[in-house]
């Protein structure tokens, strides 16, 4: 990070973003150059808290990975904010089955995942589905004429009379 007056960013690409963000009438070129090297100085800091967590894994590492980014936002408290934006890396087997259990909830407790395919099938056979859904249940769901029922006061079906 050259202090020349000569910042690693573009200052010309941080005063475009400066004039995008509604909120920021006019912004002077020190003002631009400030958060310029601002900017360069959080880059710096979280590349070494991401480095530091590479050199502290069971078999230290010179190469920065995600994983050692996400796990110094989730080690440092000054890195807090950046929970949502780099996250914490999860298998698509519990994503999967996190979505299952959230489906099943929505749809009145019944059974998710792979139990669920093989529960009304003999010998354990999975049941077919149709985008997502069984097919007994498309055949089930296409002629049925079932309302929601009323949630709260005047939520019924309407009388209509003519």
């Amino acid at each position: 990070m050259p202090y020349n007056t000569t910042p690693i960013r573009p200052l010309s690409r941080v005063k475009k973003i400066i004039a995008v963000d509604p909120d920021i009438n006019i912004c002077s070129n020190n003002a631009a150059f400030a958060i310029t090297l601002a900017t360069e100085m959080f880059i710096q800091y979280l590349a070494e808290q991401g480095h530091n967590m590479a050199k502290l894994d069971r078999k230290p590492r010179r190469n920065v990975q995600y994983k050692d980014l996400s796990a110094a936002v989730i080690a440092k408290d000054n890195l807090e904010f950046l929970d949502d934006t780099i996250p914490k890396t999860q298998p698509y087997k519990e994503i999967k089955h996190k979505a299952a259990e959230t489906r099943a909830k929505l749809q009145g407790g019944k059974p998710s995942g792979d139990h669920a395919d093989e529960a009304g099938q003999p010998n354990g056979k999975k049941q077919k589905s149709i985008n997502g859904f069984g097919v007994l249940d498309v055949v089930k769901g296409a002629g049925d004429e079932e309302q929601a029922p009323a949630v709260g006061p005047g939520d019924g079906d309407v009388h209509m009379t003519g």
